[in-house]
């Protein structure tokens, strides 16, 4: 996969970074109001600079640098899936990995459940995978979602690959209402954690490195 990226002036930038922008580059759509967010912040949106700062580890994080739409590779797949946005990050706890999952309306993908029905032998293989890296073995329940799997995984890979002193999964979710927010709370009971709305939450230190998770709310900007 090519390492070289390119940087972004505007948050219209981001569309040409989505796989399928014609479906997902609309107002009120997480791919956007992800862009607007974060590019009209110049630096952390408020509601994640809140999260941080009510974390004594994370209170001085700064961002080094932030990529949309980051592809990382997993075993068994056809081609790199992609992360909305992957972020690095430095402060007293050293270097952090983040993978921002932007939300609005849309799921966190398929359950465990309809996600097996199609498992290919590449499939099988790159679940076991990610099992591994999230240090969670056994058959994962049917109503578990992929992609916080996949989001997960992603973190932790990436925070080996840089020598990251911790990985953050981070949903900055953009609806009033904390649509989908039982999925990411039934995720995190798979590591016996009480999930809390824009609190950011040690998940495990089963993993190669500490794993933590949060869920902030912002209001929609684009359009």
């Amino acid at each position: 996969m090519n390492r070289i990226f390119k940087p972004t002036h505007s948050p219209e930038d981001w569309r040409e970074f989505l796989a399928a922008p014609e479906k997902h580059w609309k107002n009120g759509h997480s791919a956007k109001e992800l862009a607007y967010a974060w590019e009209r912040a110049e630096g952390w949106p408020p509601e994640i600079a809140d999260l941080f700062a009510g974390h004594p580890e994370f209170a001085d994080l700064e961002m080094a640098l932030a990529i949309p739409e980051y592809t990382v590779d997993l075993p068994g797949g056809g081609r790199p899936t992609q992360n909305d946005l992957f972020v690095l990050a430095h402060g007293r706890a050293g270097l952090v990995v983040i993978m921002v999952e932007g939300k609005t309306a849309e799921t966190f993908g398929q359950p465990l459940g309809r996600w097996r029905q199609d498992a290919s032998p590449g499939r099988k293989r790159r679940l076991a995978y990610l099992q591994s890296v999230l240090a969670l073995p056994g058959r994962l329940p049917d109503t578990v979602r992929y992609q916080l799997l996949h989001r997960t995984g992603s973190a932790l890979m990436e925070a080996a690959r840089y020598h990251a002193r911790a990985a953050i999964l981070l949903v900055h979710s953009f609806s009033p209402t904390h649509q989908w927010f039982n999925d990411y709370a039934s995720f995190l009971d798979l590591y016996d954690v009480n999930a809390k709305l824009g609190q950011l939450q040690p998940v495990t230190t089963f993993t190669h490195v500490p794993l933590y998770a949060g869920w902030v709310t912002g209001r929609g900007v684009a359009g």
